[in-house]
This record gives structure tokens, sequence and C-alpha cells, in this order.
């Protein structure tokens, strides 16, 4: 059975960090790729992060490069994604998906956790 499950999310004051966690069953950890996406109320997913699980080359959205950082620990199956200087405008749900090459095209992953919340307060 195919299954991603995010943890790590909360409230956060702004300029503080927090580090998400997706963990994957064998299912979906066969794929070659894991992103990293958010949604905010009444806006559009947004692509943040991908990592491949092999070589652990990434792409990275501009909006977080250099804040964000993506991660997998490939004996847990488990991909993190560390960020810091938190904004309010980072508030959103969270979400991982599996996918097969280092897209931001939300179209090209094919499985989705159910997202952990991220609320940045100012």
């Amino acid at each position: 059975q195919a299954r991603l499950v995010e943890s790590g999310g909360g409230l956060v004051q702004a300029g503080g960090s927090l580090t998400l966690s997706c963990a994957a069953s064998r299912r979906v950890f066969i794929d070659y790729a894991m992103g990293w996406f958010r949604q905010a109320p009444g806006k559009e997913r947004e692509f943040l992060a991908a990592i491949i699980w092999s070589s652990g080359g990434t792409n990275y959205a501009d909006s977080v490069k250099g804040r964000f950082a993506i991660s997998r620990d490939n004996a847990k199956n488990t991909v993190y994604l560390r960020m810091d200087s938190l904004k309010p405008e980072d508030t959103a749900v969270y979400y991982c998906a599996t996918t097969s090459s280092l897209t931001t095209d939300e179209r090209r992953y094919k499985y989705w956790g159910q997202g952990t919340q991220v609320t940045v307060s100012s």
C-alpha cells in the first residue's frame, strides 16, 4: 500500500526554523525522486524543492533558495525539508510527493501525502 506521511509542522515565530519530515512506504520509495510543495489558503499549489534518492541531486524554487534545504535518508525512506528564516508568507499546508525527475510540475508527481500545517506568526 503506497503511503506518504508528513510530520513536523506547527506554529513558529517569524525568523524561526522548522524541519518537516516525509516518511515513505516501500511502494513509493522506489520512485526516482521526491518533492515538497505547499498550498496557502486561496492560493495554488507551489513547488518548493525536489531531490533524487540515488544521487542527492536537488532542485529549488527561486523563492526558497537559500532559506530551505531538502535532504533525504535512504535507510529510513524519509525526506526532510529544513526551513530557516521563516516568514508569515510561508504559512501553508506542506506536502511531499513522488516523481520521476526534478520537475517543478505538480502534474508529474504521482503519490501525495496528506500534508502538514505550518503557521508562521508575526
